[in-house]
């Protein structure tokens, strides 16, 4: 179980990095390409999304990596999952159905996480 929690929370940690680093450095400008939503968000709430997926990647890793306030893992886990829920309403609110599949993925391995998470921390 630990082993799994590792290589699921080191996947999740590296995409959520990547991709919150993107939204909090880059330009709408620079984002839109990849991000067809951002046209009808405030850039200062595609930031804060960026931030707490950042956030929740280093979740993921420090605490059981410390032994300190383990469980804010599982909270981060849980965390990732809300933000897949919130972008799965944007894409579905936008008509873009096809979209949610990355989504539904990301859901699934934040929630693993967060399963694997109680079963050993």
């Amino acid at each position: 179980m630990e082993l799994a929690y590792w290589i699921i929370a080191a996947l999740l940690a590296v995409f959520y990095l990547y991709a919150g680093g993107k939204k909090v450095a880059q330009s709408r400008e620079q984002l839109q390409p990849m991000m067809g939503w951002i046209d009808r968000v405030p850039m200062p709430f595609v930031r804060a999304i960026g931030t707490l997926e950042i956030l929740g990647a280093v979740g993921l890793i420090l605490p059981p990596l410390t032994g300190i306030a383990s469980w804010l893992a599982i909270a981060a886990a849980i965390g990732l999952v809300l933000i897949q829920v919130g972008g799965m309403v944007v894409h579905l609110s936008r008509g873009e159905t096809r979209q949610i599949g990355l989504n539904i993925g990301l859901l699934v391995v934040a929630a693993v996480a967060a399963w694997l998470g109680t079963a050993w921390l």
